[in-house]
């Protein structure tokens, strides 16, 4: 770990991604492929609810658009720039600059357009404790767009955090652990209710590295929705992803399933 907090996106980052990220429930089968001549092709095949579909896309772009990313370190000291923009779009543009201390951080983002939004993070503490906070604020209507606070306590084995989100609307708890020193095996708990409807959602899941190739995961809510996903890498930079989910309290008990291939860059 590294001398500071830590950024205030990763505040219960780690929980989020083992419950949500690559998971589908949908039954979907998506290859993408793509040419140094600019030339895209995807094929897709999709079912839900039912009836199911395919096609297949091809797409050419030559010098239409330019997407960059530059990231610039220490311009000022103890600075991250990251300069982000689309050309010829020049309103999607991006700029962001990233503070880091030994004991807070900081980051301030604002659109190229002509009524950006400005978003602030900042958090203070150590590696082991931080808790900070976010806002976004509309220059156009003068409003925030979004505040929200957290606290978080890492580990090298566990992880916890709350945050208060949705503009103090949502309250998530959540606590990761890890079984093993290799971390091959982890579990997972996270507690979220919304004030403004007085819902609880409890959520449970679980990883397992089967190999340095192969991860399988699974979840449970206390609403009865039931996901698992398995993902292998195949070759370097290609990965499958089989997913699924189906509603334990559903009479038909009918299991829908997803199946994705994913290409890294």
């Amino acid at each position: 770990m590294g001398k500071g907090p830590g950024l205030f996106s990763d505040v219960g980052k780690k929980a989020k991604d083992l419950l949500t990220k690559d998971y589908s429930s949908d039954q979907k089968f998506t290859f993408s492929t793509y040419s140094s001549s600019g030339v895209a092709l995807t094929s897709t095949a999709l079912s839900k609810g039912g009836l199911s579909s395919g096609d297949v896309a091809a797409q050419y772009k030559y010098k239409t658009s330019i997407s960059t990313t530059l990231t610039f370190t220490d311009l000022l000291p103890s600075t991250k720039t990251i300069a982000s923009f689309k050309l010829p779009d020049y309103n999607s543009g991006k700029l962001e600059v990233q503070y880091f201390h030994d004991h807070a951080t900081f980051t301030t983002a604002v659109g190229s357009n002509q009524s950006p939004v400005i978003d602030v993070t900042a958090t203070v503490g150590n590696p082991s404790i931080a808790f900070g906070g976010e806002a976004g604020y509309d220059t156009t209507s003068g409003a925030f767009t979004k505040y929200t606070a957290g606290i978080s306590v890492t580990k090298p084995d566990l992880s916890f955090s709350i945050i208060l989100g949705d503009k103090g609307d949502t309250i998530r708890a959540s606590y990761l652990h890890h079984l093993d020193q290799l971390k091959t095996t982890a579990a997972v708990g996270e507690l979220t209710r919304r004030f403004s409807t007085n819902e609880n959602t409890v959520t449970v899941g679980g990883l397992y590295a089967v190999d340095t190739l192969t991860v399988v995961k699974a979840k449970l809510n206390n609403h009865g929705k039931l996901g698992a996903l398995l993902q292998h890498e195949v070759i370097p930079k290609s990965i499958v992803t089989i997913s699924g989910e189906f509603d334990t309290k559903a009479l038909d008990k009918n299991p829908r399933f997803g199946l994705a291939l994913a290409l890294k860059p």
